[in-house]
């Protein structure tokens, strides 16, 4: 089956709804596709041939969506709070490096070997036992909360970096798009180019703030590619400030440069019952390598993150905004 390519745009009604890439144009949808996607599963129909019966005879230029604001995030919810932001770490060949050395100096520290830290175990143990191909569970992968639809930005939109936030740096990854139907069962909708943006200093100081620096809005799209993933995915990102480019790097993904398999990703995070709940969806993040930040590049107001890959049309943009100090005491009832 050939993957199709879907995102979501807001029509001049104000709707949600989902629409098909087609070359430069969008087929437009009859319904969102957190609908399609819940029928499909709901049904036991391929999401594809309910795609293929929802398209209308209205279309879309993709370049004016985009001017326009019309672009959406490629999945929401009708209750944001029932989309869940998650993800994985230390799962691709490499990226041990940036956060070892993030991370300091372990105490395992063997005659003429350089330490071990916490970080280079896990990755150990995701080398070791990440792909499992006699049926068994694999090794468990390092796993963080992101987030809710709340904190969830569409492509071209801001993300928002809030002022106690020590610093803010974009991620460059894959994520795997996932709907529960009503009976409790996990189908994956398809896969996304996604910004994971975090906070790597407030990270660097101790590795058990790596909850916190995680708590940052993330950006997924333009596109989820409905389909089956190649084993390798090519892509660049780069950082633009004021028209002119500030950085760039190659980055590669898919499971021919993963330690873990995508189905042991997915393992680990469903395995709990909280995350199979009926009518949920979880954007599920599988990783980055490659860091602006680990090149000592510090993101400023109004910096333009840039995200593409072979597997999309689009590239993923969005800029740093950085947000005004709020308190937010607590009052007794």
């Amino acid at each position: 089956m050939q993957n199709i390519h879907v995102v979501q745009v807001r029509t001049e009604s104000g709707l949600a709804v989902a629409a098909k890439v087609e070359g430069n144009s969008l087929r437009l949808l009859s319904s969102s596709l957190f609908e399609l996607a819940l029928l499909a599963a709901n049904e036991g129909r391929r999401l594809s041939e309910v795609i293929d019966t929802s398209m209308t005879g209205e279309t879309l230029d993709y370049d004016v969506a985009i001017e326009t604001g019309q672009l959406l995030a490629p999945i929401t919810h009708p209750d944001p709070a029932h989309l869940l932001l998650t993800g994985t770490g230390l799962t691709h060949l490499g990226s041990a490096a940036p956060r070892n050395k993030m991370h300091g100096k372990g105490s395992d520290k063997k005659a003429n070997e350089a330490p071990v830290t916490d970080t280079q175990r896990m990755f150990d143990w995701g080398v070791e036992g990440g792909k499992p191909t006699d049926g068994s569970v694999g090794a468990q992968p390092e796993w963080f909360y992101k987030g809710s639809g709340h904190t969830l930005r569409a492509p071209y939109q801001d993300i928002e970096m809030p002022a106690f936030a020590l610093d803010g740096g974009e991620e460059a990854e894959l994520a795997g798009v996932y709907i529960v139907n009503d009976q409790g069962k996990v189908f994956r909708i398809g896969y996304a180019l996604s910004n994971e943006f975090s906070d790597h200093v407030t990270e660097k100081q101790n590795y058990l703030y790596l909850a916190h620096s995680k708590l940052r809005d993330a950006s997924i799209g333009p596109e989820i590619v409905i389909g089956d993933l190649p084993e390798e995915v090519s892509g660049n990102v780069s950082i633009h400030r004021n028209g002119s480019l500030l950085w760039q790097h190659d980055f590669a993904s898919g499971e021919q440069h993963m330690c873990h398999s995508i189905a042991n990703l997915e393992h680990h995070h469903f395995k709990y019952a909280a995350f199979r709940v009926p009518g949920q969806v979880h954007v599920h993040f599988f990783g980055a390598a490659i860091l602006s930040f680990a090149d000592a590049i510090v993101l400023q107001e109004g910096d333009e993150m840039r995200i593409e890959c072979n597997l999309m049309t689009c590239p993923l943009i969005n800029r740093v905004k950085v947000m005004p100090a709020t308190e937010c005491p607590v009052a007794a009832l």
